[in-house]
Protein backbone atom coordinates (compact mmCIF):
# COMPACT_ATOMS: atom_id res chain seq x y z
CA UNK A 1 0.00 0.00 0.00
CA UNK A 2 2.93 2.31 0.56
CA UNK A 3 3.88 1.94 -3.11
CA UNK A 4 0.38 2.96 -4.18
CA UNK A 5 0.42 6.02 -1.95
CA UNK A 6 3.78 7.04 -3.32
CA UNK A 7 2.48 6.64 -6.86
CA UNK A 8 -0.53 8.76 -6.00
CA UNK A 9 1.50 11.64 -4.62
CA UNK A 10 4.08 11.66 -7.38
CA UNK A 11 1.88 10.91 -10.36
CA UNK A 12 1.86 14.47 -11.67
CA UNK A 13 5.35 13.96 -13.11
CA UNK A 14 5.57 11.64 -16.09
CA UNK A 15 8.69 9.84 -14.91
CA UNK A 16 7.54 9.09 -11.37
CA UNK A 17 5.57 5.94 -12.17
CA UNK A 18 5.19 3.30 -14.86
CA UNK A 19 1.55 3.07 -15.95
CA UNK A 20 1.56 -0.65 -16.77
CA UNK A 21 2.67 -1.39 -13.20
CA UNK A 22 -0.63 -0.05 -11.82
CA UNK A 23 -3.09 -1.32 -14.44
CA UNK A 24 -4.05 -4.35 -12.32
CA UNK A 25 -4.84 -2.35 -9.18
CA UNK A 26 -8.00 -0.21 -9.28
CA UNK A 27 -7.00 1.76 -6.18
CA UNK A 28 -3.62 2.61 -7.69
CA UNK A 29 -5.24 3.73 -10.94
CA UNK A 30 -7.57 6.10 -9.10
CA UNK A 31 -4.72 7.41 -6.94
CA UNK A 32 -2.81 8.32 -10.10
CA UNK A 33 -5.87 9.92 -11.64
CA UNK A 34 -6.60 12.06 -8.58
CA UNK A 35 -3.04 13.29 -8.20
CA UNK A 36 -2.76 14.21 -11.88
CA UNK A 37 -6.20 15.84 -11.84
CA UNK A 38 -5.28 18.01 -8.86
CA UNK A 39 -2.12 19.14 -10.62
CA UNK A 40 -4.02 19.87 -13.82
CA UNK A 41 -6.76 21.89 -12.08
CA UNK A 42 -4.26 23.85 -10.00
CA UNK A 43 -2.11 24.71 -13.01
CA UNK A 44 -4.89 25.79 -15.38
CA UNK A 45 -6.62 27.62 -12.54
CA UNK A 46 -3.56 29.83 -12.17
CA UNK A 47 -2.87 30.76 -15.78
CA UNK A 48 -5.44 29.49 -18.31
CA UNK A 49 -8.06 32.20 -18.88
CA UNK A 50 -10.48 29.83 -20.62
CA UNK A 51 -10.65 27.57 -17.57
CA UNK A 52 -10.49 30.42 -15.11
CA UNK A 53 -13.70 31.81 -16.59
CA UNK A 54 -15.41 28.41 -16.52
CA UNK A 55 -14.36 27.81 -12.91
CA UNK A 56 -15.65 31.22 -11.90
CA UNK A 57 -18.97 30.78 -13.73
CA UNK A 58 -19.50 27.43 -11.99
CA UNK A 59 -18.39 28.80 -8.59
CA UNK A 60 -15.81 26.02 -8.62
CA UNK A 61 -12.62 26.12 -6.55
CA UNK A 62 -9.92 23.85 -8.07
CA UNK A 63 -8.28 23.53 -4.65
CA UNK A 64 -11.46 21.95 -3.28
CA UNK A 65 -11.03 18.71 -5.25
CA UNK A 66 -10.10 15.96 -2.83
CA UNK A 67 -11.77 13.04 -4.65
CA UNK A 68 -12.54 12.08 -8.23
CA UNK A 69 -16.23 12.79 -7.71
CA UNK A 70 -15.57 16.38 -6.60
CA UNK A 71 -14.72 17.67 -10.06
CA UNK A 72 -18.08 16.44 -11.39
CA UNK A 73 -19.46 19.70 -10.07
CA UNK A 74 -17.99 21.27 -13.19
CA UNK A 75 -20.40 21.53 -16.14
CA UNK A 76 -19.61 19.41 -19.19
CA UNK A 77 -17.59 20.98 -21.97
CA UNK A 78 -19.09 21.07 -25.48
CA UNK A 79 -17.16 21.27 -28.73
CA UNK A 80 -19.19 24.38 -29.51
CA UNK A 81 -17.73 26.03 -26.40
CA UNK A 82 -14.28 25.58 -27.91
CA UNK A 83 -15.39 26.70 -31.37
CA UNK A 84 -17.01 29.84 -29.95
CA UNK A 85 -13.88 30.65 -27.94
CA UNK A 86 -11.67 30.34 -31.00
CA UNK A 87 -14.02 32.45 -33.12
CA UNK A 88 -14.05 35.16 -30.45
CA UNK A 89 -10.28 34.97 -29.90
CA UNK A 90 -8.73 34.22 -33.27
CA UNK A 91 -6.86 32.20 -34.24
CA UNK A 92 -6.28 29.78 -31.33
CA UNK A 93 -8.71 30.75 -28.57
CA UNK A 94 -7.86 31.18 -24.89
CA UNK A 95 -7.43 27.55 -23.81
CA UNK A 96 -3.68 28.10 -23.47
CA UNK A 97 -2.02 27.51 -20.12
CA UNK A 98 1.40 28.92 -21.02
CA UNK A 99 2.89 31.77 -23.02
CA UNK A 100 2.48 31.34 -26.78
CA UNK A 101 6.26 30.93 -27.16
CA UNK A 102 6.03 27.59 -25.30
CA UNK A 103 3.90 25.95 -28.00
CA UNK A 104 5.60 23.96 -30.71
CA UNK A 105 2.88 21.91 -32.48
CA UNK A 106 -0.24 22.95 -34.38
CA UNK A 107 -2.89 20.49 -35.48
CA UNK A 108 -6.55 20.77 -36.34
CA UNK A 109 -9.64 18.61 -36.51
CA UNK A 110 -10.86 17.18 -39.80
CA UNK A 111 -13.92 19.42 -39.78
CA UNK A 112 -16.25 16.42 -40.23
CA UNK A 113 -18.98 17.92 -38.03
CA UNK A 114 -18.34 21.66 -38.33
CA UNK A 115 -15.62 24.30 -38.37
CA UNK A 116 -12.16 22.78 -37.77
CA UNK A 117 -10.64 23.38 -34.34
CA UNK A 118 -7.01 24.45 -34.19
CA UNK A 119 -5.02 22.83 -31.39
CA UNK A 120 -1.67 23.90 -30.00
CA UNK A 121 0.65 21.67 -27.97
CA UNK A 122 3.73 22.39 -25.92
CA UNK A 123 6.72 20.06 -26.13
CA UNK A 124 5.65 18.49 -22.81
CA UNK A 125 2.07 17.96 -23.99
CA UNK A 126 3.28 16.38 -27.22
CA UNK A 127 5.63 14.16 -25.25
CA UNK A 128 2.60 13.01 -23.29
CA UNK A 129 0.88 12.17 -26.59
CA UNK A 130 3.86 10.00 -27.45
CA UNK A 131 3.58 8.26 -24.08
CA UNK A 132 -0.06 7.46 -24.80
CA UNK A 133 1.00 5.84 -28.06
CA UNK A 134 3.69 3.85 -26.26
CA UNK A 135 0.90 2.36 -24.16
CA UNK A 136 -1.25 1.77 -27.24
CA UNK A 137 1.56 -0.14 -28.93
CA UNK A 138 2.10 -2.15 -25.76
CA UNK A 139 -1.53 -3.28 -25.74
CA UNK A 140 -1.47 -3.93 -29.50
CA UNK A 141 1.59 -6.17 -29.26
CA UNK A 142 3.92 -4.06 -31.41
CA UNK A 143 7.55 -5.12 -30.98
CA UNK A 144 10.88 -3.44 -31.60
CA UNK A 145 11.26 -5.49 -34.79
CA UNK A 146 8.14 -4.09 -36.43
CA UNK A 147 8.44 -1.77 -39.42
CA UNK A 148 5.68 0.86 -39.34
CA UNK A 149 4.00 2.32 -42.41
CA UNK A 150 1.75 5.37 -42.05
CA UNK A 151 -0.02 6.37 -45.28
CA UNK A 152 -1.63 9.67 -44.30
CA UNK A 153 -1.12 13.17 -45.64
CA UNK A 154 1.07 14.53 -42.79
CA UNK A 155 -0.86 17.79 -43.05
CA UNK A 156 -2.38 19.80 -40.17
CA UNK A 157 -5.05 17.15 -39.46
CA UNK A 158 -3.65 15.27 -36.49
CA UNK A 159 -4.34 11.92 -38.15
CA UNK A 160 -1.61 9.48 -37.11
CA UNK A 161 1.00 12.12 -36.19
CA UNK A 162 1.07 10.83 -32.62
CA UNK A 163 1.39 7.26 -33.84
CA UNK A 164 4.32 8.19 -36.05
CA UNK A 165 6.20 10.12 -33.37
CA UNK A 166 5.42 7.51 -30.72
CA UNK A 167 6.88 4.71 -32.83
CA UNK A 168 9.93 6.79 -33.72
CA UNK A 169 10.62 7.37 -30.01
CA UNK A 170 10.37 3.62 -29.40
CA UNK A 171 13.06 3.05 -32.02
CA UNK A 172 10.92 1.42 -34.69
CA UNK A 173 11.65 2.03 -38.35
CA UNK A 174 8.84 4.39 -39.42
CA UNK A 175 7.99 5.04 -43.07
CA UNK A 176 5.96 8.16 -43.89
CA UNK A 177 3.56 7.44 -46.74
CA UNK A 178 2.39 10.98 -47.44
CA UNK A 179 2.29 12.39 -50.97
CA UNK A 180 2.06 8.97 -52.65
CA UNK A 181 -0.60 7.29 -54.73
CA UNK A 182 -2.11 4.11 -53.32
CA UNK A 183 -0.24 2.06 -55.94
CA UNK A 184 3.09 3.58 -54.88
CA UNK A 185 2.31 3.07 -51.21
CA UNK A 186 1.64 -0.62 -51.79
CA UNK A 187 4.97 -0.95 -53.58
CA UNK A 188 6.91 0.93 -50.89
CA UNK A 189 5.37 -1.22 -48.18
CA UNK A 190 6.37 -4.39 -49.98
CA UNK A 191 9.90 -3.16 -50.77
CA UNK A 192 10.51 -2.27 -47.11
CA UNK A 193 8.74 -5.31 -45.63
CA UNK A 194 6.40 -3.17 -43.53
CA UNK A 195 4.74 -5.22 -40.80
CA UNK A 196 2.34 -2.72 -39.15
CA UNK A 197 0.05 -0.39 -41.07
CA UNK A 198 -1.69 2.56 -39.34
CA UNK A 199 -4.67 3.97 -41.25
CA UNK A 200 -8.43 4.39 -41.25
CA UNK A 201 -10.63 1.32 -41.88
CA UNK A 202 -11.84 3.02 -45.05
CA UNK A 203 -8.32 3.35 -46.43
CA UNK A 204 -7.41 -0.22 -45.47
CA UNK A 205 -10.29 -1.35 -47.68
CA UNK A 206 -9.33 1.09 -50.42
CA UNK A 207 -5.76 -0.22 -50.47
CA UNK A 208 -7.13 -3.76 -50.69
CA UNK A 209 -9.34 -2.73 -53.63
CA UNK A 210 -6.37 -1.21 -55.48
CA UNK A 211 -4.16 -4.21 -54.64
CA UNK A 212 -6.74 -6.56 -56.17
CA UNK A 213 -6.90 -4.45 -59.32
CA UNK A 214 -3.09 -4.44 -59.51
CA UNK A 215 -2.83 -8.19 -58.94
CA UNK A 216 -1.12 -7.78 -55.55
CA UNK A 217 -1.77 -10.56 -53.03
CA UNK A 218 -1.86 -8.67 -49.73
CA UNK A 219 -2.63 -11.77 -47.68
CA UNK A 220 0.80 -13.24 -48.50
CA UNK A 221 2.60 -9.95 -47.86
CA UNK A 222 4.61 -8.72 -44.89
CA UNK A 223 1.90 -6.78 -43.02
CA UNK A 224 0.86 -8.69 -39.91
CA UNK A 225 -1.19 -5.99 -38.17
CA UNK A 226 -3.32 -2.97 -39.02
CA UNK A 227 -3.97 -0.36 -36.32
CA UNK A 228 -7.09 1.47 -37.46
CA UNK A 229 -8.76 4.62 -36.15
CA UNK A 230 -10.83 7.63 -37.17
CA UNK A 231 -14.02 5.63 -37.84
CA UNK A 232 -16.08 2.93 -36.13
CA UNK A 233 -15.10 0.33 -38.75
CA UNK A 234 -12.53 -1.40 -36.54
CA UNK A 235 -15.31 -2.28 -34.10
CA UNK A 236 -17.79 -3.41 -36.76
CA UNK A 237 -17.35 -7.20 -37.13
CA UNK A 238 -18.17 -7.34 -40.85
CA UNK A 239 -15.82 -4.46 -41.72
CA UNK A 240 -13.12 -5.92 -39.52
CA UNK A 241 -13.46 -9.36 -41.09
CA UNK A 242 -13.23 -7.91 -44.60
CA UNK A 243 -10.02 -6.06 -43.75
CA UNK A 244 -8.44 -9.03 -41.99
CA UNK A 245 -9.35 -11.38 -44.86
CA UNK A 246 -7.96 -9.05 -47.53
CA UNK A 247 -4.71 -8.41 -45.68
CA UNK A 248 -4.25 -11.75 -43.94
CA UNK A 249 -3.46 -9.68 -40.85
CA UNK A 250 -4.86 -8.78 -37.44
CA UNK A 251 -6.87 -5.58 -36.99
CA UNK A 252 -6.36 -3.57 -33.78
CA UNK A 253 -8.94 -0.86 -33.15
CA UNK A 254 -8.01 2.50 -31.66
CA UNK A 255 -10.02 5.57 -30.64
CA UNK A 256 -8.96 9.17 -30.27
CA UNK A 257 -9.83 12.78 -31.10
CA UNK A 258 -7.71 15.80 -32.01
CA UNK A 259 -8.78 17.83 -28.99
CA UNK A 260 -8.53 14.89 -26.57
CA UNK A 261 -5.62 12.74 -27.59
CA UNK A 262 -5.53 8.94 -27.81
CA UNK A 263 -7.46 7.36 -24.94
CA UNK A 264 -8.61 3.97 -26.27
CA UNK A 265 -7.06 0.84 -27.72
CA UNK A 266 -7.94 -2.78 -28.30
CA UNK A 267 -5.65 -5.32 -26.65
CA UNK A 268 -4.14 -8.02 -28.82
CA UNK A 269 -5.33 -10.65 -26.31
CA UNK A 270 -8.81 -9.15 -25.82
CA UNK A 271 -10.61 -8.35 -29.08
CA UNK A 272 -14.08 -6.89 -29.24
CA UNK A 273 -13.59 -3.72 -27.21
CA UNK A 274 -11.28 -0.93 -26.15
CA UNK A 275 -9.30 -0.28 -22.99
CA UNK A 276 -9.24 3.33 -21.78
CA UNK A 277 -5.77 4.51 -20.75
CA UNK A 278 -6.97 5.62 -17.34
CA UNK A 279 -3.63 6.73 -15.95
CA UNK A 280 -3.70 9.39 -18.70
CA UNK A 281 -7.43 10.15 -18.86
CA UNK A 282 -10.54 10.21 -16.70
CA UNK A 283 -13.51 8.68 -18.50
CA UNK A 284 -17.13 9.09 -17.42
CA UNK A 285 -20.12 7.36 -19.01
CA UNK A 286 -23.28 9.45 -18.59
CA UNK A 287 -26.79 9.83 -19.94
CA UNK A 288 -26.71 12.29 -22.88
CA UNK A 289 -29.72 14.16 -21.51
CA UNK A 290 -28.79 14.73 -17.84
CA UNK A 291 -25.05 13.86 -17.71
CA UNK A 292 -25.74 11.62 -14.71
CA UNK A 293 -23.58 8.48 -14.48
CA UNK A 294 -25.08 5.32 -15.94
CA UNK A 295 -24.84 1.91 -14.31
CA UNK A 296 -21.90 -0.30 -15.38
CA UNK A 297 -22.76 -2.07 -18.63
CA UNK A 298 -25.44 0.44 -19.63
CA UNK A 299 -25.07 2.51 -22.77
CA UNK A 300 -24.14 6.14 -22.27
CA UNK A 301 -22.12 8.99 -23.71
CA UNK A 302 -18.41 9.21 -23.01
CA UNK A 303 -16.98 12.27 -21.25
CA UNK A 304 -13.18 12.61 -21.25
CA UNK A 305 -10.68 14.59 -19.20
CA UNK A 306 -7.10 14.42 -20.50
CA UNK A 307 -4.61 14.56 -17.63
CA UNK A 308 -1.32 15.13 -19.43
CA UNK A 309 -2.14 17.75 -22.03
CA UNK A 310 -1.78 20.58 -19.56
CA UNK A 311 -0.90 23.15 -22.22
CA UNK A 312 -4.41 22.94 -23.74
CA UNK A 313 -6.59 20.49 -21.78
CA UNK A 314 -10.21 19.47 -22.04
CA UNK A 315 -12.10 18.69 -18.81
CA UNK A 316 -15.32 16.72 -18.78
CA UNK A 317 -15.46 16.96 -22.57
CA UNK A 318 -18.57 15.70 -24.30
CA UNK A 319 -17.29 13.40 -27.04
CA UNK A 320 -20.66 12.49 -28.53
CA UNK A 321 -19.56 8.84 -28.62
CA UNK A 322 -21.84 6.14 -27.19
CA UNK A 323 -20.29 3.24 -25.25
CA UNK A 324 -20.92 0.49 -22.71
CA UNK A 325 -18.24 0.41 -20.03
CA UNK A 326 -17.17 -2.07 -17.40
CA UNK A 327 -14.15 -2.97 -15.29
CA UNK A 328 -13.04 -6.58 -14.89
CA UNK A 329 -14.28 -8.24 -11.71
CA UNK A 330 -11.18 -10.47 -11.64
CA UNK A 331 -8.49 -8.92 -9.45
CA UNK A 332 -5.65 -10.44 -11.46
CA UNK A 333 -6.80 -8.87 -14.73
CA UNK A 334 -6.26 -5.40 -16.14
CA UNK A 335 -8.50 -3.07 -14.14
CA UNK A 336 -8.76 -0.30 -16.71
CA UNK A 337 -12.20 0.68 -18.00
CA UNK A 338 -13.13 -1.52 -20.94
CA UNK A 339 -15.58 -0.40 -23.62
CA UNK A 340 -17.53 -3.42 -24.84
CA UNK A 341 -17.81 -3.33 -28.62
CA UNK A 342 -15.66 -0.18 -28.81
CA UNK A 343 -17.44 2.98 -29.94
CA UNK A 344 -21.04 1.95 -30.60
CA UNK A 345 -22.05 5.10 -32.47
CA UNK A 346 -22.24 8.86 -32.22
CA UNK A 347 -25.15 10.56 -30.51
CA UNK A 348 -25.27 13.24 -33.22
CA UNK A 349 -25.25 10.65 -36.04
CA UNK A 350 -28.35 8.80 -34.84
CA UNK A 351 -31.37 9.41 -37.04
CA UNK A 352 -34.98 8.36 -36.47
CA UNK A 353 -36.61 6.78 -39.52
CA UNK A 354 -40.20 5.57 -39.24
CA UNK A 355 -39.91 5.39 -35.50
CA UNK A 356 -36.63 3.43 -35.60
CA UNK A 357 -33.35 4.79 -34.23
CA UNK A 358 -30.65 4.12 -36.81
CA UNK A 359 -26.88 4.64 -36.67
CA UNK A 360 -24.73 4.74 -39.83
CA UNK A 361 -22.52 2.10 -38.21
CA UNK A 362 -25.54 -0.27 -38.09
CA UNK A 363 -26.01 0.12 -41.84
CA UNK A 364 -22.29 -0.40 -42.47
CA UNK A 365 -22.35 -3.56 -40.36
CA UNK A 366 -24.94 -5.00 -42.75
CA UNK A 367 -23.50 -3.84 -46.06
CA UNK A 368 -19.95 -4.99 -45.25
CA UNK A 369 -21.28 -8.55 -44.97
CA UNK A 370 -21.61 -8.56 -48.76
CA UNK A 371 -18.32 -9.19 -50.51
CA UNK A 372 -19.82 -7.79 -53.69
CA UNK A 373 -20.38 -4.32 -52.17
CA UNK A 374 -17.43 -2.04 -52.97
CA UNK A 375 -18.77 1.24 -51.54
CA UNK A 376 -21.95 2.85 -50.22
CA UNK A 377 -23.45 6.21 -49.32
CA UNK A 378 -26.20 7.01 -46.82
CA UNK A 379 -28.47 9.94 -47.65
CA UNK A 380 -30.81 11.44 -45.05
CA UNK A 381 -33.37 13.89 -46.40
CA UNK A 382 -35.73 15.72 -44.07
CA UNK A 383 -39.14 16.40 -45.59
CA UNK A 384 -41.86 18.04 -43.53
CA UNK A 385 -39.92 17.21 -40.36
CA UNK A 386 -39.76 13.53 -41.33
CA UNK A 387 -36.47 11.75 -42.10
CA UNK A 388 -36.22 9.72 -45.30
CA UNK A 389 -33.35 7.29 -45.78
CA UNK A 390 -31.82 6.45 -49.17
CA UNK A 391 -28.85 4.11 -49.48
CA UNK A 392 -26.68 4.01 -52.59
CA UNK A 393 -24.67 0.83 -53.07
CA UNK A 394 -21.84 0.36 -55.56
CA UNK A 395 -21.18 -3.25 -56.61
CA UNK A 396 -17.61 -4.49 -56.86
CA UNK A 397 -15.95 -4.60 -60.25
CA UNK A 398 -16.10 -8.39 -60.22
CA UNK A 399 -19.87 -8.42 -59.67
CA UNK A 400 -21.55 -6.92 -62.72
CA UNK A 401 -23.91 -9.82 -63.43
CA UNK A 402 -26.97 -10.76 -61.44
CA UNK A 403 -27.29 -7.29 -59.95
CA UNK A 404 -31.04 -7.63 -59.46
CA UNK A 405 -30.45 -10.64 -57.22
CA UNK A 406 -27.78 -8.75 -55.24
CA UNK A 407 -30.08 -5.76 -54.79
CA UNK A 408 -32.95 -7.94 -53.57
CA UNK A 409 -30.70 -9.77 -51.08
CA UNK A 410 -29.31 -6.50 -49.67
CA UNK A 411 -32.80 -5.00 -49.47
CA UNK A 412 -34.09 -8.06 -47.63
CA UNK A 413 -31.26 -8.10 -45.11
CA UNK A 414 -31.59 -4.38 -44.39
CA UNK A 415 -35.34 -4.77 -43.83
CA UNK A 416 -34.89 -7.75 -41.50
CA UNK A 417 -32.13 -6.14 -39.43
CA UNK A 418 -33.31 -2.51 -39.33
CA UNK A 419 -37.01 -3.27 -39.07
CA UNK A 420 -38.22 -1.22 -42.04
CA UNK A 421 -37.98 -1.06 -45.82
CA UNK A 422 -35.11 1.11 -47.13
CA UNK A 423 -34.92 3.10 -50.33
CA UNK A 424 -32.00 1.21 -51.87
CA UNK A 425 -30.37 2.06 -55.18
CA UNK A 426 -27.50 0.35 -56.96
CA UNK A 427 -25.11 2.69 -58.79
CA UNK A 428 -22.43 2.01 -61.41
CA UNK A 429 -19.03 0.75 -60.32
CA UNK A 430 -16.76 3.75 -59.66
CA UNK A 431 -19.67 6.17 -59.16
CA UNK A 432 -19.08 6.73 -55.45
CA UNK A 433 -16.04 8.55 -54.04
CA UNK A 434 -13.06 6.84 -52.42
CA UNK A 435 -11.30 8.15 -49.32
CA UNK A 436 -7.77 8.07 -47.94
CA UNK A 437 -8.62 9.33 -44.46
CA UNK A 438 -12.08 9.32 -42.89
CA UNK A 439 -14.85 8.09 -45.13
CA UNK A 440 -17.69 10.60 -45.47
CA UNK A 441 -20.59 8.36 -46.32
CA UNK A 442 -23.38 10.10 -44.40
CA UNK A 443 -25.03 13.00 -46.21
CA UNK A 444 -27.88 15.08 -44.79
CA UNK A 445 -30.07 17.55 -46.61
CA UNK A 446 -33.23 19.54 -45.96
CA UNK A 447 -35.88 19.27 -48.64
CA UNK A 448 -37.58 22.37 -49.98
CA UNK A 449 -40.78 20.36 -49.95
CA UNK A 450 -42.51 21.78 -46.85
Amino acid sequence: MTLINDIGTLAHTMNDYIPEQVWRDRTAIEDVQLARLQTLLRTVGESNSFWQKRFQAANFDPASVSSLSDFQRLPVLFKQDLVDDQLANLPYGTNLTFDFSKYSRLHQTSGTTGRPLRWLDTADSWSWMGECWRQIYLFAGVTSDDVMFLPFSFGPFIGFWGAFDGACRMGNLCIAGGGMSTEVRLRVMAENSATVLCCTPTYALRMAEVAEAEGVDLASGSVRMLIVAGEPGGSIPATRKRIETAWGARVIDHWGMTEIGSPGVEAVDRPGGLYVLETEFIAEVVTPETYEPVEPGEQGELLITNLGRIGSPVIRYRTGDLVRAEVSAESNEVQLMWLEGGILGRADDMVTVRGNNVFPSSIEAILREFDDVAEFRINIETRREMNHLRIEVEPSESRQDGLDDLEQEIRKRLRNRLGFQCDLRLVDHGALPRFEMKGRRLHRQQSDDT
